[in-house]
């Protein structure tokens, strides 16, 4: 007999927890039995959308994830591929936006602190973070209050944990007014032969519960913040269920893993993020086929009376389970001893039980006091939500975007007055952040794609590069989801090949609105469709993400903003590739696979002249690769065969494109060549522009590859002469 009084669907709690009527009769059916409230909480958090992606699961499917450098694919808490030579390199991609709306300073810190838990739960060392920000109008206080907490949530935290932020972006755009979307990535680096995975093997293994004490901060976090939008304002409810964390804890717990890991003294091992210590416990013994009994009165708290729902609930930061067999258990705390980190032996491991029809089942049991206070077969906690197939209907603004032809619009352009409109300096941002923490930055913050040594202390170092790109835009994703998102890939690939690396693999972070509205799920639907079909086209498989729904203030979704972050390797490296070093009387080209002026979906129609209309053309992949391939080769050669700067042309076209060339130089540059207004601000992908001597090899071996260059310009040294 359970200990607790069960709960009907008359007393209506399923629906305060976030359950439907249906999901709830579920429940009851899974159970034989009414639920009581320890495992109606439990059900909700790991039900809801964040933990379940019951509305997203049977689109997702659409991505490929497996390619040739591929350990592990989506399931796992980080994607893996093989660095060569006996190396892994973990990947993450999460959000944390609704927590950052409420409170922006430890919504962003402690989506930092869950990033990094899902490397170092690999047994990877983590060694990069990179941020994709969304913010709304600046001009509105609370959106400036807002960004500002989220900068110096992940500066706090990451500079403090000792791990640096190389890259990202940031966008400003009324869309994310009251719900701003934080995405972060992060990156570790492993000696293959030390993953492990989130299992919990062995029947009689314990269950150890690794560092910071459990508090009631974060409980229902998943279902009350990831599950629904915002209101007129933001609800003051909200604001106990956002974590609070502590870098120096989760550096402590870094140190303690990895030193476990490294011996090899434990079975498995996962992070406590969204849903605690229920999806910790419940997803570890689901994936073993096993078991678990989980005594909540050995769980160290931080605060009194606390009930073994919100024991097992709380989203308190800087905690991991480690599954531990039976002669491991005092060297594993003593280890914990050594680095100041808390340990707890809090469950262990039992033998699956005979279901009603004959089946093995692995029963998850909570225990308080002696008594059974919660019941529940693993596998229906952690895989055993509903999978919907919600209506989708292509949204009405969509006809009415393509009816326009924005190519014959009379838009008064002004391309220098223009293009100021557009600028923002990055640097007041990642001057926040410590970007050569470890010193194997090579390319940092300010350019497209960030560079780092394939190093840290538990590798060596090997001489290859990690490569990584963060981007998205809502605007192309708005006007044509599929298209929108294959521009995006096709970008963020570039990207690395800039910096000379073979695009790899990637991860995604979905941000969309609610769910229920068909529009949204069309939106989000084909929005997969796009990302893989660019996947497949340029061979860069999809190794894991994260989906992010109900982004919506005042009734309002966001636009579709779906952001992909892309690692790749660079095989050797043996000088700093030539992002942003032009010289005065460098030559200027233009290598165009893109086509002619097109100025659909560009920044200049849809922010600075305020005409929501548009469509895109889809990308010419065959093109794209040949781009791609041809820069490889070229960034790879001795001297970068005499080029001295380089960048793609995309958000704000050729003429953004050029300001960036130049960059943090001081330099300016001189367009000779007869450019067409609109062109400056044509976004096709497949383009970019290099600066390098009239006499530079990468001239003809270019033309050569079979794409079109074209002088336009000159590097000047001061002035932008359009």
């Amino acid at each position: 007999m359970l200990a607790l009084k069960l709960i009907t669907m008359n007393d209506a709690v399923h629906i305060a927890l976030g359950l439907t009527d249906d999901e709830f009769d579920s429940i009851k059916s899974i159970l034989g039995r009414d639920p009581n409230y320890v495992e109606l909480a439990m059900y909700s958090v790991m039900w809801s959308e964040h933990c379940s992606y019951k509305s997203s699961r049977l689109h997702l499917r659409r991505l490929p994830s497996k390619g040739e450098k591929v350990i592990l694919g989506p399931g796992e808490n980080a994607g893996v591929i093989d660095g060569g030579d006996g190396i892994a390199v973990a990947i993450r991609m999460e959000s944390h936006n609704h927590p950052s709306a409420i409170e922006p300073y430890q919504g962003a810190a402690t989506g930092v602190g869950g990033i990094l838990r899902d490397i170092f739960t690999m047994g990877a060392r983590p060694i990069a973070l990179l941020d994709s920000l969304r913010i709304g109008d600046q001009a509105d206080p609370r959106n400036k209050y807002i960004f500002n907490g989220v900068v110096s949530g992940i500066s706090g935290y990451g500079n403090a944990v000792g791990v640096p932020t190389v890259g990202g972006e940031i966008v400003f755009d009324e869309t994310y007014n009251a719900n701003p979307l934080v995405n972060v990535a992060a990156v570790g680096i492993l000696k293959r032969e030390n993953l492990v995975l989130a299992r919990a093997d062995g029947v009689g293994n314990r269950a150890i519960l690794l560092g910071a004490s459990t508090g009631r901060d974060g409980i229902g976090g998943v279902s009350v913040l990831a599950s629904a939008g915002f209101g007129g304002e933001v609800e003051q409810t909200k604001r106990p269920s956002v974590q609070v964390g502590d870098p120096y804890e989760e550096k402590r717990l870094i140190e303690a893993c990895l030193e476990l890991l490294e011996k090899k003294l434990v079975v498995g091992i996962q992070d406590l993020g969204g849903a605690g210590l229920t999806c910790a416990t419940c997803e570890t013994a689901a994936k073993a086929g096993l078991g678990m009994d989980v005594f909540v009165d050995d769980v160290p708290r931080r605060e009194p009376n606390m009930e073994p729902f919100e024991v097992m609930t709380s989203e308190s930061q800087e905690r991991m389970l480690a599954i531990v067999s039976n002669e491991n258990v005092d060297e594993v705390l003593a280890i914990a001893t050594k680095w100041e980190v808390g340990a707890a032996v809090i469950g262990v491991v039992t033998e699956p039980v005979e279901s009603a029809n004959g089946e093995k089942v692995g029963v998850l049991r909570i225990i308080s006091k002696g008594e059974v206070v919660g019941e529940m077969p693993a596998g229906t906690l952690a895989d055993g939500a509903p999978i919907y197939d919600r209506p989708i209907a292509e949204p009405t603004s969509i006809a009415m975007y393509r009816s326009v032809d924005v190519d014959n619009l009379d838009l008064s352009i002004d391309v220098a007055s223009d293009v100021e409109a557009m600028v923002f300096d990055p640097s007041v941002i990642y001057r926040q952040y410590d970007h050569q923490l470890f010193l194997n930055t090579i390319v940092g913050p300010g350019s497209g794609a960030t560079l780092l040594r394939l190093a840290s202390p538990e590798v060596g170092v090997t001489g290859r590069a990690i490569a990584l790109s963060s981007d998205g835009n809502s605007r192309w994703c708005e006007i044509d989801p599929y298209v929108g998102s294959q521009w995006i890939v096709a970008e963020s690939a570039l990207n690395l090949a800039l910096v000379g690396a073979r695009p790899t693999a990637m991860v995604d972070c979905l941000n969309f609105g609610n769910p229920e509205h068909p529009s949204v799920m069309w939106q989000l639907s084909k929005s997969i469709d796009g990302i893989a079909k660019a996947s497949l086209e340029l061979e860069i498989p999809v190794v894991g993400g994260n989906v992010s729904l109900y982004n919506e203030a005042n009734g309002r979704n966001i636009e579709p903003t779906p952001v992909l972050t892309t690692i790749g390797i660079r095989e050797s490296i043996h000088e700093i590739p030539p992002t942003n070093r032009p010289k005065v009387g460098d030559s200027i080209y233009l290598v165009n696979g893109g086509g002619a002026s097109f100025l659909g979906g560009s920044r200049l129609v849809w922010s600075v002249k305020g005409v929501k209309a548009g469509k895109l053309v889809e990308v010419d992949f065959k093109i794209h690769r040949l781009l791609i391939d041809t820069v490889i080769s070229a960034i790879g050669a001795p001297g970068a065969m005499g080029i001295s700067a380089i960048t793609d042309i995309s958000d704000g076209g050729l003429a953004l494109a050029l300001r960036d060339l130049v960059g943090g130089s001081g330099y300016g540059f001189d367009v000779s060549a007869a450019i067409s207004g609109s062109y400056y601000f044509t976004e096709l992908p497949s383009r970019i522009i290099f600066s390098a001597p009239s006499d530079s090899e990468a001239v003809k071996f270019i033309r050569e590859a079979g794409l079109s260059v074209e002088k336009i310009g000159v590097v000047t040294a001061s002035g932008f002469s359009y």
